[in-house]
């Protein structure tokens, strides 16, 4: 390992983990607060090509050691974790370049923006010595951890149907980050699925094996008056591996309110539906709690399922977003590099939650043909896998 004085092993540390950001000026700026609160790491170098935005980003944060170049970074800063906070068409190259000299990684989502990337990602997780986490923070979102838990408990019995909804327009921040308008709105399908995905796939302990896209047409076109290529909603169909079904909605174009998630689960003895706003809440019924049909809010079960931390977690915790998940994610990642723990979304169940998008990318072009989602894990040609 490069990690300057940290012993690795269960419960064992010195010093701290040395924490490099690349995109920081950007969207890697979202890590400051959960890594700055973070008694074992110290953010130690900053690296982004917006020199300018960078210069102030490292002078706000205290950080002496910044780079314009990333690969520099890997070299010089003596790093024991990166974060990739960057466009998500960079994410497997520095991903790739951080394991190959062995420093833990934490990406931004997706994974992957094609198949071929995916299975060099797999291939660098599986012959380095360092960690990989997907960042998926809607998995860490207070709702959303509740449910896994009362899911993991067996109280909705067998699950066979979920949702999932990312509701987000976008038009305007498209002309801000040129690369949301080729890699979300630029290619047909659902190309931002982790968020909606991700949730519904822990709850129901199985992944995606086959998919099936389709989409509601061209309505809008951009400033330059040029159609986007993405239809304004599309929907995924999703067959999980026990044959239960999954419903997943993308739309970053549609004129309307704001109303970002939306997640719902079916079980034989219970099911859920998260808040659709107008003063609704997330609500729940288990058959094992109520004689009649009839909704609960959920957070009349959270003193029974959550953790400690989620009842009552600290100032540092709610100042770094999400009602807090921002800090777990990073605590949980953290925890699993000291301790040797398996990560909470390691290199399977993040391509789990990024390759039925770019599979629906296939099937949309293929008339909503029903495709097979590739399992990660049978790319393995040699050796033990410890993500």
């Amino acid at each position: 390992m490069k990690a300057t004085g940290i012993i690795y092993g269960r419960g064992m540390h010195m010093g701290t983990l040395k924490v490099g950001i690349v995109g920081s000026a950007g969207r890697g700026g979202g890590f400051f607060g959960p890594f700055i609160h973070n008694p074992l790491t110290e953010i130690s170098a900053l690296c982004d090509i917006n020199v300018e935005g960078l210069k102030k980003t490292a002078e706000a944060a205290g950080v002496s050691s910044i780079y314009s170049d990333y690969e520099e970074m890997l070299e010089k800063a003596e790093l024991d974790i990166v974060v990739i906070g960057t466009p998500m068409h960079l994410h497997v190259t520095q991903s790739v370049m951080a394991l190959q000299r062995n420093i833990h990684v934490i990406s931004e989502v997706p994974a992957a923006v094609s198949i071929k990337e995916a299975k060099q990602l797999e291939e660098a997780c599986r012959k380095s010595n360092a960690r990989y986490m997907l960042s998926e923070n809607y998995c860490y979102m207070r709702p959303n951890v509740l449910v896994k838990a009362i899911a993991k408990a067996g109280l909705f019995g067998e699950m066979y149907f979920g949702e999932g909804e990312y509701i987000h327009e976008l038009k305007e921040l498209n002309e801000v980050t040129k690369w949301r308008r080729h890699w979300q709105t630029g290619i047909n399908g659902c190309t931002y699925p982790t968020h909606s995905l991700g949730p519904v796939y822990q709850w129901m302990g199985e992944r995606v094996v086959s998919v099936s896209c389709v989409g509601s047409g061209h309505h809008y076109t951009d400033q330059h008056g040029d159609i986007y290529e993405n239809e304004d909603s599309t929907l995924m169909l999703c067959r999980m591996a026990k044959s239960g079904l999954v419903k997943i909605r993308l739309d970053m174009l549609s004129n309307r309110p704001h109303n970002m998630t939306y997640y719902a689960l079916q079980g034989t003895e219970g099911c859920y539906e998260s808040d659709r706003g107008l003063g609704d809440e997330p609500k729940i019924w288990l058959k094992s709690r109520s004689k009649e049909m009839k909704w609960m809010p959920l957070k009349e079960l959270e003193e029974e399922f959550l953790e400690e931390r989620w009842l009552h977690p600290s100032k540092e915790a709610l100042e770094s977003g999400h009602g807090g998940g921002d800090y777990m994610v990073i605590e949980d990642f953290v925890d699993a590099v000291l301790n040797d723990k398996p990560m909470p979304i390691g290199i399977h169940e993040a391509l789990d939650m990024t390759l039925p998008g770019l599979i629906s990318q296939e099937s949309i072009k293929n008339g909503s043909a029903w495709m097979d989602v590739p399992n990660s894990r049978d790319w393995q040609s040699c050796g033990g896998e410890r993500q």
